[in-house]
């Protein structure tokens, strides 16, 4: 169910050859690469993920950058770029009812992985952008993305981040996203907190 191809998918999307496709391309190959990695560990092996859903998932899990503001990483949509994993969803969602395939993983995966996932509580407290409600990664699949996501910035060098680099850029949020990071790094045995 799971075997989607995401190339036609974001060619529907990003049809034509540009720094913002281009960078979305090697951001998100660079996640699924980091997510296959961490599913190829002892703690990932266990819990039976499915590769294709992680691999696809990963491709398609930033697609609504497009429609966001954030010129440094050369979005120059209207939307805040908080909300493009929503944004993402509701593409994919959309997507799925013209072609009339099953994308609900995909989009879920979209709509959950921003940071190490945002609570309702969250949204109200920091008057977030973005609807009122739970958007954190549930499913195993789910938060190996989310990890791996973190691992990487579309800004910058964009090299591999080291885990206190990771933990640092999360401390700014308050300890909920830290917890919840550190728990996704225990989950595929990760010890963020005992690394230099």
């Amino acid at each position: 169910m799971n075997n989607i191809d995401p190339r036609p998918i974001l060619r529907h999307f990003y049809p034509e050859e540009s720094p913002l496709r281009r960078l979305l391309l090697t951001h998100s190959t660079q996640v699924r690469d980091k997510a296959l990695e961490l599913a190829d560990t002892p703690a990932g092996r266990a819990m039976n993920l499915d590769l294709a859903l992680v691999e696809t998932g990963a491709m398609l899990h930033d697609i609504g950058i497009v429609h966001c503001h954030a010129p440094k990483i050369l979005c120059n949509g209207p939307e805040p770029y908080l909300a493009h994993g929503i944004i993402g969803a509701n593409m994919l969602r959309e997507y799925a009812g013209q072609y009339e395939i099953d994308l609900e993983p995909f989009a879920r995966i979209c709509e959950r992985h921003t940071g190490s996932g945002i609570t309702a509580e969250e949204v109200r407290k920091e008057q977030l952008p973005i609807p009122e409600r739970d958007f954190l990664p549930e499913t195993p699949e789910e938060i190996l993305i989310c990890l791996a996501d973190k691992f990487y910035s579309k800004s910058g060098d964009m090299q591999e981040k080291s885990l206190p680099r990771i933990r640092r850029s999360l401390e700014k949020f308050g300890p909920g996203p830290l917890a919840r990071f550190d728990a996704m790094c225990r989950l595929f045995d990760l010890k963020p907190e005992l690394n230099p």
